[in-house]
């Protein structure tokens, strides 16, 4: 797919991290699987993921937590 970003790179599957940020909780997620543009890194991610993302930030936002990192899981 070509890249919407920078309109010259192709993406690729490969992972990244994504950083979201509620309120006063902020949640890093780590190797997050997504289709990575090879010339800019821009990612994008499946509507899975994405579900999966926010309902694990949800989670967290409920916990009150102020930072956390976590590694993807399905």
């Amino acid at each position: 797919m070509k890249c919407v970003l920078c309109k010259t790179g192709e993406s690729q599957p490969g992972t990244t991290t994504v950083t979201l940020e509620r309120n006063h909780t902020v949640i890093v997620f780590k190797d997050v699987p997504a289709e990575v543009c090879e010339n800019c890194g821009e990612y994008y991610l499946s509507e899975a993921v994405t579900k999966r993302i926010y309902q694990q930030a949800e989670e967290a936002a409920q916990r009150n937590a102020e930072v956390e990192v976590l590694r993807y899981a399905a």
